[in-house]
């Protein structure tokens, strides 16, 4: 009887056991983004290289460092996750590089934005404070009534909130009162 019991106590335990995110676990920190004074900041999904390569250009996609096939299939595990974690639609906003485009397309969490004060700053490193101090007012001046969802690059997000995402990663940040930001949780996605 002790062995059927067990049994059932198992079952019971995996029937009750949410489908969704554990209570505390760092995709359950994603519902955070409905309830306001925070956003979402995601490192573009995988693209093999560093930096980009000698004749970039802005406008020009096959002068960029892109996504690869593991890149575009990871953008769509982004929205994928966001998804799992309660956020079905986000205002999204990314750097005007190719690499983050995609991956804000490849979310599906709804229109996508192009926003310069997301871009990236490796090959300007004397743009790094008056990039950040832009970025900073324009997110002091963001409603967070509902989510927001930032795609740009490991130097824009180290630079405003102290950690360096993978990519893929996606960082959530509480806007402080004070005009400081504080990072809530970073849920990887592989």
């Amino acid at each position: 009887m002790s062995g059927r019991l067990a049994l059932l106590v198992c079952v019971l335990v995996l029937v009750a056991r949410p489908l969704g995110a554990d209570a505390g676990s760092p995709l359950s920190s994603l519902a955070v983004l409905s309830e306001g004074g925070h956003f979402a900041m995601v490192r573009h999904a995988l693209a093999p290289g560093g930096g980009d390569p000698k004749g970039f250009t802005l406008g020009d996609c096959s002068t960029q460092r892109n996504l690869n096939d593991a890149g575009r299939a990871q953008a769509r595990r982004i929205g994928e996750t966001f998804r799992t974690g309660g956020i079905t639609q986000a205002r999204v906003f990314t750097s005007q590089w190719c690499r983050c485009r995609d991956t804000a397309v490849g979310m599906a969490l709804g229109p996508v934005l192009e926003l310069p004060a997301l871009n990236s700053y490796h090959r300007e490193p004397n743009q790094k404070d008056s990039r950040l101090a832009g970025l900073r007012k324009w997110l002091a001046e963001q409603p967070l009534d509902q989510p927001m969802v930032l795609v740009t690059h490991f130097t824009l997000i180290s630079g405003l909130v102290g950690v360096g995402p993978r990519p893929g990663d996606i960082v959530i940040v509480r806007r402080d009162g004070d005009g400081r930001f504080t990072v809530v949780a970073t849920v990887t996605v592989d």
